[in-house]
């Protein structure tokens, strides 16, 4: 997956994860200044399948545990599957 571009897009409250010009995959968020509430995972149609939703959030919760000034809340299903299935970066979650 080194073709792929990874960008947060804060004016959309979105990451984005592009092959080449294509848009792939973007992960919705909304961001308080404490907690970063991540919203929505999607893969286009067409790129559904090869781990694309995958990616996009495993790139972002690198983004925020290298800031280290955010905790995260899995509103989604997919991110909050997601941590379930990586529980060595639950250490960035929101504590409730």
């Amino acid at each position: 997956m080194s073709d792929l571009t990874f960008t947060n897009e804060k004016d959309a409250s979105r990451y984005a994860l592009r092959r080449g010009d294509d848009l792939v995959s973007v992960l919705d968020y909304r961001d308080d200044g404490r907690t970063v509430a991540l919203t929505r995972a999607y893969t286009i149609p067409t790129f559904r399948g090869h781990g694309y939703a995958g990616e996009v959030v495993a790139r972002a919760v690198a983004e925020l545990e290298a800031a280290g000034d955010r905790t995260v809340s899995p509103v989604c299903w997919y991110v909050a599957d997601w941590f379930e299935a990586n529980p060595d970066r639950a250490g960035i979650l929101e504590r409730r």
